[in-house]
């Protein structure tokens, strides 16, 4: 008799559709850069760039996922939703992808906490190019003090936006 309990389990023969395996990682990453438009009020930058944590936990979950290019049109739709200068999170994102896969082909194995101290470099990075960005466009003369709640936060969230995204992929594979 069959378990009724497993309805999530595939058919044998079945396999998940192309979007759902290719547009289930993109439309991820565009839902966390699209939570940057809640109406949130606070006097500092305290909550985290959702959409460079998603991304970088893909990329360090699924390397074969994406190529480097990816973070320009996805770093774009982060500018437009975040209110960034145009253009940081497109240099921003590509170059840290970049950097990841230089880590990449440098470690021959990686641990978890290899990958979280390489999410959590790139997390730095990204944030200071972003304040920096923000600065030489006419920001205003803010400390980058001012962020540092927002980098420890992210890099605290990191590990459950990983586990997060790994049960994504699993129902993204129907495994």
């Amino acid at each position: 008799m069959i378990d009724p309990h497993l309805h999530h389990v595939p058919r044998l023969g079945r396999h998940p559709g192309r979007f759902r395996l290719a547009g289930t990682p993109v439309i991820a990453v565009m839902l966390g850069s699209s939570l940057t438009a809640l109406p949130l009020i606070a006097q500092s930058p305290v909550l985290p760039p959702f959409g460079l944590l998603l991304l970088l936990a893909w990329r360090l979950l699924r390397p074969e996922l994406w190529r480097a290019w990816i973070g320009l049109p996805l770093g774009l739709f982060d500018d437009l939703m975040s209110g960034q200068p145009v253009g940081s999170a497109m240099f921003l994102w590509t170059v840290t992808l970049i950097g990841v896969d230089a880590f990449e082909h440098r470690l021959v194995w990686r641990s978890y906490r290899q990958d979280w101290l390489i999410a959590c470099l790139a997390i730095i990075f990204c944030l200071i190019g972003g304040w920096f960005f923000a600065r030489i466009t006419g920001g205003g003369r803010v400390e980058l003090l001012l962020v540092a709640p927002q980098m420890l936060w992210s890099m605290l969230l990191f590990p459950f936006i990983v586990r997060q995204c790994a049960r994504i992929d699993r129902w993204r594979v129907m495994a």
